[in-house]
């Protein structure tokens, strides 16, 4: 019987960034994420909580939740990539979005599943999304 890959977590997950400056002005400064600044401009960390949940996400799929259509638009970048950030206020989270500049590409909707989201992109192309997920919250609780 041939031996059986088991995977037990997300051990580690980050953009690859081309440019410092605005990753780091978005992921340090605008998210606040507790990242150590190296030397070398490589920035981690090991206080974010883990992946609470792992997709392979259709762009057909991304595009209508970010659209409404199953075409993503020829004039805004294909992601690669997703990322969600639970946020403490979706409301609050979505107006900082906004007002240092980021375009929305979804603000602080519904979805049909129960998940409030804000969406745009990130300066590497990822996908990044700002969540209110009720029931991951109750997990929290327990």
């Amino acid at each position: 019987m041939p031996k059986e890959m088991k995977i037990l977590f997300v051990a580690g997950f980050g953009p690859i960034v081309q440019d410092d400056t605005l990753s780091q002005k978005l992921y340090l400064e605008t998210l606040g994420l507790p990242l150590k600044k190296e030397e070398n401009n490589y920035c981690h960390t090991q206080e974010l909580a883990g992946v609470k949940y792992f997709a392979l996400w259709p762009l057909s799929q991304a595009a209508e939740s970010c659209f409404g259509s199953k075409s993503w638009p020829k004039d805004i970048p294909i992601p690669q990539v997703s990322i969600e950030f639970e946020v403490e206020d979706i409301a609050t989270a979505t107006e900082v979005m906004k007002d240092k500049g980021y375009k929305l590409l979804v603000s602080a909707r519904k979805e049909p599943w129960g998940q409030t989201v804000t969406r745009f992109l990130s300066p590497e192309g990822i996908l990044l999304g700002l969540t209110y997920t009720p029931w991951m919250r109750s997990e929290e609780k327990k």
